[in-house]
């Protein structure tokens, strides 16, 4: 036992100090998009590459697979969902997978995502997406050599999914998001039947951007995020990272004259980072101090933004203090205004400031875009006429320009193809997870009221935050529900949310 001790020891020390230069590369990214000036980006691609080799390097060392083919059949991994076993079943399965991968091209998948990512933002503000494309090409052919390197037995998407949502199949959600549409169609129809409608333009109003921001940060910290341990800052498209143990860095985007962008995007980062600051300290860097999925990432910011940042009780609490910060804005608009206002469900063109129900409407399209640029069978001249084609087949409404189109999310210029489905999944997760809180807690509604979040917040660090990867995404939700993953308690909460205030029956 002595020896494997000092085995795992090793294994831990040497993964501990891989995630330290992970770190050091998730700060150059966030430096990239929220504080880089634009002339270094060239510079920023030579850097991000060098660590992404040396990392790679560190993960695919022979010592490492020697180690974790010592351990596999040792004491400390014999009950697998120890933090011992954990972090010996999860690094073999992710060692497994990074040897497969020439250092080569994780170092031109790091080099191409620095740079169309500084290509994308150019081309969005432009509104041009011919100048983009070529590094669209590029990503998906890389894209494809990674899926190759990696193997897969139906579906190239395979191991491109499995990088995000370890263990989920293509063929899998394909189904579970097949349920979901067939469930949100009529949802969908019938609130568009509905002839009552709230007046969006109270959202629309002067909402000054300093203090959007002072209120965003008080309603954040107030749910759980805490901003000793973490930051806000500004940035194109609004992401969450950790830096380390103490360092989650979340972010947002400002519109003078849209109050939900700022408020709910920053409410559903907070969501990511309370999970961040949930997962336990001493393991970080270890499976056991790491998310499951972000899938399950998802359903936390996803929960907090929409589940508990969008509900009357929600508001009940924080309206008088909206009022009070935004005068000019809201002292003549009662509550159940503002409430109908935040909750408005009607087609929309981006994904990000889409509402519950519509949401997930806009994930199907992305996922089947990308399972067709994967197999070659999309030109990448045709992606656009094929967005608004798809845009117009699912939200019967087609984008004006490429900015609000084929060009408003990030991902497929970070090279993060297979990720959208994660936040359909996510949705799910929240739903489900939500659901069985209420049932144990009883009336959350009446604590949100009140102002108080840490109930719900102490729940989750219970039933999630603090396993990390002990347990698979699929057991986390029987364990946390004692049910598999069901669409159900989406529909559900959609519709006790929505028909009271679109009159449905």
């Amino acid at each position: 036992m002595r020896n494997h001790q000092q085995t795992f020891d090793q294994l831990r020390a040497h993964a501990r100090d891989t995630a330290l230069l992970a770190a050091t590369q998730a700060a150059l990214e966030w430096d990239e998009h929220t504080k880089m000036p634009p002339a270094a980006a060239e510079f920023r691609a030579e850097q991000l590459t060098l660590l992404a080799g040396m990392i790679h390097q560190r993960r695919t060392d022979p010592k490492l697979g020697d180690w974790l083919a010592e351990l596999a059949d040792s004491p400390l991994a014999a009950e697998p969902h120890s933090e011992t076993g954990t972090t010996i079943r999860q690094l073999r399965r992710e060692h497994d997978k990074h040897v497969k991968l020439p250092q080569s091209l994780v170092e031109e998948l790091a080099r191409t995502a620095s740079l169309a990512q500084h290509a994308w933002q150019q081309a969005r503000t432009k509104d041009d997406y011919a100048s983009f494309a070529p590094h669209l090409a590029k990503t998906f052919e890389l894209k494809r050599a990674q899926a190759e390197a990696l193997g897969y037995d139906d579906s190239p998407y395979d191991p491109l999914l499995d990088d995000f949502e370890p263990q989920e199949r293509t063929a899998n959600v394909a189904a579970v998001l097949s349920e979901l549409r067939e469930a949100l169609i009529p949802l969908v129809a019938e609130i568009a039947g509905s002839q009552r409608r709230p007046d969006v333009q109270i959202l629309a109003r002067r909402y000054p951007i300093d203090v959007q921001e002072q209120f965003a940060k008080q309603a954040s910290a107030a749910i759980g995020f805490s901003y000793e341990r973490g930051r806000l800052d500004v940035t194109a498209h609004p992401f969450c990272t950790g830096l380390g143990p103490n360092d989650c860095r979340i972010t947002t985007r400002y519109d003078e004259r849209h109050f939900n962008s700022a408020f709910f995007g920053t409410l559903h980062e907070a969501g990511h980072g309370i999970y961040d600051q949930g997962l336990p300290g001493d393991w970080y860097g270890l499976p056991p101090g790491e998310a499951v999925s972000l899938g399950i990432h998802e359903s936390q910011s996803r929960m907090w933004e929409n589940l508990v940042g969008r509900s009357r009780a929600f508001w009940e609490h924080f309206y008088p203090t909206a009022q009070a910060q935004f005068p000019d804005a809201l002292a003549d608009v009662a509550l159940d205004a503002f409430y109908f206002a935040i909750n408005d469900v009607r087609p929309s063109l981006v994904r990000v400031e889409a509402d519950e129900a519509t949401y997930n409407l806009h994930i199907l399209i992305r996922f089947e875009m990308e399972q067709a640029l994967l197999a070659d069978d999309l030109p990448i001249d045709d992606v656009p006429a094929a967005w608004n084609e798809k845009y117009h087949q699912y939200l019967g409404i087609r984008p004006p320009g490429d900015a609000d189109g084929v060009l408003q999310d990030v991902h497929w210029s970070a090279g993060l193809v297979g990720y959208f489905p994660t936040y359909a999944l996510g949705n799910l997760y929240a739903a489900q997870f939500f659901a069985q809180a209420e049932n144990e807690l009883g009336d959350l509604s009446a604590d949100f009221a009140s102002g108080q979040f840490e109930p719900l917040r102490a729940w989750l660090a219970e039933k999630i935050h603090r396993h990390g990867q002990c347990y698979s995404a699929a057991e986390l939700v029987q364990n946390a529900t004692g049910k598999p993953l069901s669409h159900g308690p989406l529909i559900a909460q959609l519709r006790a949310k929505l028909a009271p205030l679109y009159g449905l029956n």
